[in-house]
Formats: C-alpha cells, sequence, structure tokens
C-alpha cells in the first residue's frame, strides 16, 4: 500500500486545509481543523434473546468497514430489559489513517445518497466540541451487505471526531470534504 493516499485525503491536504486556512486567518498549519477518528458501532437488544444476531452484526460492521469489529458489553445491569452487566449487546469499530478516510468517502458518496427521500443530514448534530454524530436507520444503504444474506435491518451509530474547536469550524471542514448537510 506504500504510495497509496485515499481520495478523500488527498482533496483535504491539497485544498480542502488551504481554504480553512484563508477562511479562519489560521497561523499555523497546526490550527487547522482535521478529522482524527471515526467509529462506527451498532447495538443489537436483541442479542440477550439470540446470540446469532450479534454475530451477523459484526460480520457486517466487518464487512462494511473493513476492520474487525470488538463486542461491546453491557456496563450495567436493567432488570426490565433483562439485562445483566457484562453481557454482549453491540459491536463497534474505531477506524483512523486511510481506513477512515476510505470510509469516510463512501459514506458521503455512495452509500448516504442511496438513502430513500434522503435530504441532506442534520446540521446540528455536533456536540459543541467540534465532533460529529450521525445515525443511520438502515445498514442496508451500503452497497457491500448483501440484502439477501442478512438476518435483520439494523442502525449503526456514526462518530466523527474532528480537531476543531468549535462546532462552526468542523461544520465547515465536513461540508468542504463532501458531507451533504440539509439546508
Amino acid at each position: 500500500m506504500n504510495g497509496y493516499t485515499p481520495r478523500l485525503e488527498k482533496m483535504y491536504g491539497d485544498v480542502v486545509s488551504g481554504e480553512l486556512m484563508k477562511e479562519f486567518g489560521y497561523s499555523s498549519n497546526m490550527q487547522i481543523p482535521r478529522v482524527t477518528k471515526v467509529s462506527v458501532s451498532c447495538g443489537v437488544g436483541d442479542a440477550i434473546a439470540n446470540k446469532k444476531l450479534l454475530e451477523s452484526a459484526q460480520k457486517e460492521l466487518e464487512t462494511i468497514t473493513g476492520q474487525k469489529a470488538i463486542r461491546t458489553k453491557a456496563r450495567k445491569s436493567i432488570s426490565n430489559f433483562k439485562l445483566r452487566e457484562g453481557m454482549e449487546i453491540g459491536t463497534k469499530v474505531t477506524l483512523r489513517g486511510d481506513m477512515m478516510w476510505e470510509f469516510l468517502d463512501r459514506l458521503m458518496n455512495v452509500a448516504l445518497p442511496r438513502v430513500k427521500d434522503f435530504r441532506g443530514v442534520n446540521p446540528n448534530a455536533f456536540d459543541g466540541h467540534g465532533n460529529y454524530s450521525l445515525g443511520i436507520t438502515e445498514q442496508i444503504i451500503f452497497p457491500e451487505i448483501d440484502y439477501d444474506k442478512i438476518e435483520r435491518v439494523s442502525g449503526l451509530n456514526i462518530a466523527i471526531v474532528t480537531t476543531a474547536k468549535t462546532d462552526a469550524e468542523a461544520k465547515v471542514l465536513l461540508s468542504k470534504l463532501g458531507m451533504p448537510f440539509r439546508k
């Protein structure tokens, strides 16, 4: 993989970072906001009764991201849900580097436009520290998933972590990278 640079990372280095430098008047290259990691998670509440659902969700997450997913455990017991502390109830993947850029490229240019009645993602889903969270209701919008082989349709949570100090800087960064925000 030596010499290979993902398309979105190349665009960030060549175009976006220069535009951000001019727009916000940074004095140093190190002040320019950048994407540091993307966390993709999938909660499977029905895994309490059916362990096979958790295995299939883990395989689907690995197929979508191209990286091994880990299982997450319940932090505390909730008797109404028959949930005990330590039970495996979800999976997650943290992407960095080239894998992160490739995933973001596929998310923004391939998967999100495949959402039915898509009008853009919520521009107000920032957390106050420059990080963006996105919920996807169906994992089948990714072309890697074969619709005939899935156990059930489930959702994904995607958290994009940036080095931006404010939400405004993060929004400009993501929109220049190609995130389709709702008008």
